[in-house]
């Protein structure tokens, strides 16, 4: 039954490191803009930070919920960044139990 398994807590475990990268490259596009080093108005880069939006938004919109932006810093990345990382951490020792 393990074997069955270990493919299964592979793929999670591989999809929550593209999301971890996705949410990477969201915070540090973030930061571009926000020094101005980069601008949205191409319209290829209009759409790549529109798309990091709706797939990073809905997670950050439940972090937020219970637990509010302070002193104009928006920790939600950071505390889902934090979230997969144990869940990551979670999914490599169930693979290794599994073995």
């Amino acid at each position: 039954m393990g074997v069955l398994l270990l493919p299964v807590f592979k793929t999670i475990a591989l999809v929550l490191d593209i999301y971890v990268k996705i949410v990477i490259v969201e915070i540090i596009v973030y930061w571009l803009m926000h020094f101005k080093i980069l601008t949205v108005k191409n319209k290829y880069a209009e759409k790549f930070v529109e798309i990091l939006k709706k797939l990073t938004e809905p997670v950050y919109s439940r972090i937020r919920a219970k637990i509010p932006p302070f002193a104009d810093f928006d920790a939600s990345p950071f505390i889902l960044l934090l979230i997969l990382y144990f869940i990551g951490q979670l999914l490599n020792a169930l693979a290794e139990a599994v073995i």
